[in-house]
């Protein structure tokens, strides 16, 4: 493995984070896989195309762009071991050759000039260290004229999500902490514009595109699987007895709106992001 400047999010993504993860891939996937459409629509994938997956844990787009370049392949990193372990298994159970997975911090991995016609990411850019840095790498990774398009969550408010999320607040932090940080880090499109523009990259548009996210079989699957989603475990632990007992009622009674017969889908808003380089 490359070396680490993202010390605290290789921490977190090797540990409790990375794991949960790993084990429930996919009911992450019935949560983001709604976006995959756009995502690849916006990529443009070609069949000879060479794709860099930014942050593609347990590996769903970058097996997706694979098959999209089948005289070509794709490229996914990451820096959770136990995600990369269950994407590389997931590729060989699905008959995927031409895809490679490494473990490495995309601010600083040594992925050479123009390697890649492509690179994309599903809600996973928001955690670099330094995130100009880290996207003028991609850059330099990129063909001229390659493309890069990612998902980027919006601000909570006025979304399903935020509403759940607001549940909570009597009793939790907020578990994606303010706007501008975390998972929300890039929810201002014009701060998205302005790290693009300084790491190199031309042509930056954000689209809002929504998506049904699915979160569990009915409330209490949905709610336990929420509270053990890293951000919500984390304040559940340091908060007291009754808030914690508090907090999760609220979950409970926050979902039951969203439930079905198909189960709990929540409405997702997200930025597609795509630029030159």
């Amino acid at each position: 493995m490359s070396g680490i400047v993202n010390t605290a999010q290789s921490e977190a993504w090797n540990g409790y984070e990375g794991r949960h993860w790993a084990q429930h891939d996919e009911r992450y996937d019935a949560v983001n896989s709604g976006f995959n459409e756009f995502l690849f629509d916006a990529a443009g994938i070609g069949e000879r195309d060479r794709v860099l997956d930014i942050g593609c844990g347990n590996g769903q787009v970058t097996r997706l762009a694979a098959v999209r370049a089948p005289l070509g392949g794709a490229t996914g990193i990451d820096l959770s071991a136990p995600m990369l372990a269950t994407a590389r298994a997931r590729a060989e159970a699905e008959g995927v050759a031409n895809v490679v997975f490494e473990q490495g911090d995309v601010q600083v991995f040594p992925f050479g000039d123009s390697v890649f016609d492509v690179a994309l990411s599903r809600f996973a850019v928001t955690f670099f260290a330094d995130p100009v840095a880290a996207f003028a790498n991609v850059h330099r990774a990129l063909r001229p004229d390659g493309k890069l398009a990612f998902l980027c969550m919006t601000a909570l408010a006025g979304t399903d999500l935020g509403t759940v999320f607001g549940a909570l607040a009597p009793f939790l932090p907020t578990p994606t902490g303010e706007d501008g940080t975390g998972p929300t880090a890039f929810a201002d499109p014009a701060r998205v514009r302005a790290v693009l523009t300084d790491a190199g990259f031309a042509d930056v548009t954000c689209d809002r595109v929504e998506a049904d996210q699915v979160w569990g079989s009915d409330v209490p699957d949905a709610a336990g699987f929420i509270a053990d989603w890293g951000p919500v475990k984390y304040h559940l632990d340091l908060a007291g007895a009754e808030a914690a007992k508090g907090a999760r009622e609220a979950l409970s009674a926050a979902l039951r709106p969203f439930e079905g017969a198909d189960g709990v889908r929540l409405r997702g808003a997200a930025w597609l992001v795509t630029a030159k380089s």
